[in-house]
């Protein structure tokens, strides 16, 4: 499950991300409206924890936007601010949870792990492309009928591709999602995996969807 923190108090979104990492989430943090506004885009999220104070263009306005543009991801809204009349105006712009602050960690990561389950109620967990098929639920992997063991890594990487695919995600990209840590130029560890997961999704079969653009990642893509 990965999870989008959007908060500009460096050591709150420090708190809340090692919180949440140490919950098994994969965590990215944005600290303006305005990049927040584009992350989705890039990145397909299961949660997003959003601090309506924000500089520039200011929580709520974001989440209306979001809205607006179709998206339904899960949100929990956090505010230095308690009133009843912001919880509202929070909740109908889209919010799904409210958190005032102060708050105790355990129970933003209790909110997180809730709405992570009601997110998974309204999202397809079988992610699909030509004949590859992907659990998200039981991790099963399939192609052609015929299931592919993979190792917990191999797995979060096909899922991270499958949920781009169609999308170039370069090195450094797939470093941060897949393995939350910051990229090492001098690292060979994406090339090994997507070897690794070519040998495996690809080798056996005459269409290939793993595709290397020379310089630039890779995309999951069936050819036309």
């Amino acid at each position: 499950m990965r999870v989008l923190v959007v908060e500009d108090e460096r050591k709150t979104a420090s708190f809340i991300r090692k919180a949440l990492q140490e919950e098994g989430f994969a965590v990215d943090v944005c600290r303006t409206g305005d990049d927040a506004l584009i992350a989705p885009a890039a990145t397909p999220y299961d949660v997003v924890v959003l601090d309506i104070m924000l500089p520039g263009r200011d929580g709520l306005s974001v989440l209306r936007q979001w809205r607006k543009q179709g998206d339904t991801t899960p949100v929990l809204l956090l505010s230095a601010r308690g009133e009843v009349s912001e919880r509202v105006e929070g909740l109908d712009a889209g919010a799904d949870d409210y958190l005032p602050k102060p708050f105790a960690l355990v129970e933003l990561a209790a909110r997180v792990r809730a709405l992570t389950r009601r997110g998974s109620e309204t999202k397809t967990p079988v992610l699909k492309l030509a004949d590859l098929s992907l659990d998200t639920v039981t991790h099963r992997a399939q192609r052609g009928g015929t299931t592919i063991e993979l190792t917990a890594r191999e797995y979060r990487l096909l899922e991270f591709l499958m949920r781009s695919a169609g999308r170039l995600c370069g090195r450094m990209m797939i470093v941060e999602k897949v393995w939350d840590y910051d990229f090492d130029p001098g690292t060979n560890l994406v090339d090994v995996y997507i070897k690794r997961l070519r040998e495996k999704i690809d080798a056996k079969f005459e269409q290939k969807l793993l595709h290397t653009v020379r310089g630039s990642g890779y995309v999951l893509k069936e050819e036309s």
